[in-house]
């Protein structure tokens, strides 16, 4: 289970079941943010996910990577109508290196979209959500 804890204005501290904690935050409220809202800890997850398994493939393949980043762009449902869904999702994976065969970055790719990366697969075809609540 994640636990997330409210910690004043719109800050959120969540904790893995493992004891990592992280904290999200929106600076609607005119404080600087000390961490990502939600909407941007959600497309950084499909880019840290998506990473992991194209690095993992890349050095499978004996790709000499020196350099490795993922650049996201996504799009919202229009501002002042709520509520705001991510619409598109663009990851665009940044290769540097040593010889670095084009044919083995797309395949890492290609695999990660299609058959590894369970939070792209998520975003792809949504799980179903409830909530409920509880007083104390």
């Amino acid at each position: 289970m994640i636990r997330v804890e409210w910690r004043g204005g719109l800050r959120f501290e969540a904790k893995t079941p493992d004891g990592i904690t992280f904290t999200m935050d929106d600076s609607d409220l005119g404080s600087a943010a000390q961490g990502p809202s939600p909407v941007e800890a959600l497309v950084a997850s499909a880019a840290g996910c998506s990473a992991m398994d194209v690095i993992s493939i890349l050095k499978k393949k004996r790709q000499d990577v020196r350099d490795y980043r993922v650049e996201v762009e996504w799009t919202r449902g229009p501002e002042g109508e709520w509520p705001r869904p991510v619409t598109s999702v663009l990851l665009r994976h940044i290769v540097s290196g040593k010889a670095i065969d084009p044919a083995a970055v797309k395949h890492a790719v290609e695999l990660s979209d299609e058959k590894y990366c369970s939070v792209v697969a998520t975003l792809r075809q949504p799980p179903t959500v409830t909530s409920e609540f509880r007083i104390e």
